[in-house]
């Protein structure tokens, strides 16, 4: 998606007006720096196996997928595994290459990129209960030329995740010293995947052949069936493949809060599409496009409604509001205007379209017998269809992951703008707003900065502490919830406090005082239904209410 995609998209959204994105968005680097003090932009490269043993490689391919999930949490943008490829084809490198500091160097500034993490690791007593892996790693900081002392993770290797996440964690923390989420939090989003599932998933995408793909990634979903990156990957490797009932099956079972539902969801459609499912396709797309609306998304809803025979005219007009320089954008919306028999209104796409496209046969011909109509619409369908022509609307069949991170990104960085205009209470409110949502979708890291973001605006924000003890809470970290959650109640009592506090109290036994916490959450909402449900759990256990 080109620049001005993303500023469409972020205007289309409406979080500001078209007008202060392109006054404010030049540069990412620029809007990041007016937000977060410097450069998010972060290319993490494969990791050197110092091990000696080569059947270890595949660790070192797997320190990008979890340093670029954990740092993306933490705010920063980070670079996919294909635009890497395109750096090292650029240099004329071959993608197994592992650069020197100065090839290093001239990686990142082939992508823009601020920071660059690099790193080894070694493994001792391989294929033991012993096992051990020892990594290092070090943050280059492009603009500057230096060179971060090492940072170093070590423990058993069935652990792997947790060195990873602990290693991103203190990587944030160097890039970012403001950076306040907890360790804890990072460590706490390793998520139940076994080491062998990961090593499945890890090989599975990074397989020369489709045959190896499937089977490693099939593994890994047989082993760990709740496993949403290699649940996304397999869809897209059956999709590959051609086996549209099977991806679109495997594509559903990513869950609708989980950060890969988006690009599950295309590729979801997409199946739906092609097995001529338009509705379901349709609803597909619908979904994504709710909440990221990428012109490809939009346009492919349109796609989906109009093959069954409905009007997609406002959603082409919704792709070319975001993104005017797509010729199939244009097409598609020419076609949607003559099922309104718009004469006038499809020559003037289909022109539009050739200005981007000259050399497209399909819209010159419909160019050419909508022009000898003369504005008539008499005989519009027999004139269009002579001979068999059937212009048909255009479906996108990729999905730009970097489009959409650099879209979702640029959101951020706008609302952030759109923020700093607020009074400090005001922004506290809102940014505990937003971390409260993703707590609902489960993104425990994206939560807790959003809390913090807000306690920094104003440290007396109720709600703001009361998120802070639920992210504890769901941590592990249990006296820190209790004392956030206290806090919070002693500023403005609330639902979600009250909570925190019955269900540590249940958890240690003390079922009176949780009663005591419900009831005090009943009398704020008395229809709430977590509150019901652990009023419910009490009675079941003898406890009534106060």
């Amino acid at each position: 998606m080109s620049r001005a995609a993303v500023l469409g998209t972020i205007a289309c959204c409406g979080l500001v007006p078209l007008c202060v994105a392109q006054r404010h968005v030049e540069t990412s680097e620029s809007v990041a720096a007016d937000i977060r003090q410097g450069g998010r932009l972060v290319l993490v490269l494969p990791f050197d196996n110092k091990s000696g043993q080569s059947n270890l490689n595949w660790i070192g391919d797997s320190f990008p997928f979890t340093l670029n999930q954990r740092l993306s949490s933490a705010g920063f943008l980070t670079i996919s595994r294909d635009d890497r490829r395109y750096a090292l084809d650029h240099l004329g490198l071959p993608e197994e290459f592992r650069p020197s500091r100065a090839s290093t160097i001239k990686i990142a500034q082939t992508l823009d990129a601020d920071y660059v993490i690099v790193g080894s690791y070694t493994v001792s007593n391989s294929g033991t209960a012993q096992s051990r892996i020892e990594v290092q790693a070090q943050v280059v900081e492009v603009n500057q030329l230096r060179m971060s002392e090492p940072i170093r993770q070590a423990n058993t290797l069935p652990e792997l995740y947790d060195v990873e996440n602990a290693l991103a964690w203190q990587v944030a923390k160097r890039m970012d010293p403001h950076f306040a989420v907890a360790e804890q939090t990072f460590l706490s989003t390793a998520g139940a995947v076994k080491l062998s599932s990961f090593e499945n998933y890890i090989r599975g995408t990074g397989a020369a052949t489709p045959d190896e793909r499937l089977k490693r990634l099939e593994a890994a979903v047989a082993e760990t069936p709740n496993y949403s990156a290699a649940l996304l990957a397999l869809g897209k490797e059956q999709y590959a493949d051609r086996q549209y009932e099977a991806a679109a099956a495997t594509l559903a079972k990513v869950p609708q809060n989980d950060r890969l539902a988006l690009e599950a969801g295309f590729y979801r459609g997409l199946a739906r599409f092609n097995i001529a499912k338009y509705a379901e396709a349709q609803s597909a797309f619908a979904f994504v496009a709710s909440r990221l609306p990428l012109p490809e998304v939009v346009n492919d809803q349109g796609v989906a409604a109009s093959r069954q025979g409905k009007d997609g005219v406002p959603l082409f007009q919704q792709a070319i509001a975001t993104d005017p320089n797509d010729a199939d954008y244009h097409f598609n919306l020419a076609v949607g205007l003559l099922g309104r028999s718009d004469v006038a209104g499809a020559i003037h796409e289909i022109q539009a379209a050739l200005k981007l496209h000259a050399d497209d046969p399909e819209a010159t011909e419909l160019l050419n017998r909508l022009q000898s109509l003369h504005g008539s619409t008499a005989n519009l369908k027999s004139v269009v269809e002579a001979d068999g022509f059937d212009p048909t609307t255009r479906i996108r069949r990729t999905w730009s992951e970097a489009s959409f991170r650099q879209a979702a990104f640029q959101l951020d960085q706008m609302r952030a703008l759109q923020m700093a205009t607020l009074a400090p209470a005001e922004q506290a409110a809102r940014y505990a707003q937003l971390g409260t949502q993703y707590l609902a979708q489960g993104l425990i890291p994206e939560a807790e900065q959003e809390f913090q973001t807000a306690l920094k605006a104003d440290a007396k924000n109720a709600a703001a502490h009361a998120g802070i003890a639920e992210v504890r809470e769901r941590t592990g970290a249990a006296e820190d919830a209790r004392k956030e959650a206290e806090l919070s109640l002693k500023l403005a009592p609330s639902v979600s406090a009250y909570l925190v506090l019955a269900r540590l109290e249940m958890q240690s036994g003390n079922l009176a005082a949780s009663a005591g916490h419900v009831a005090g959450a009943l009398r704020l909402e008395p229809k709430n239904a977590a509150a019901q449900a652990m009023r419910t759990a009490l009675v079941a256990r003898g406890q009534s209410l106060p």
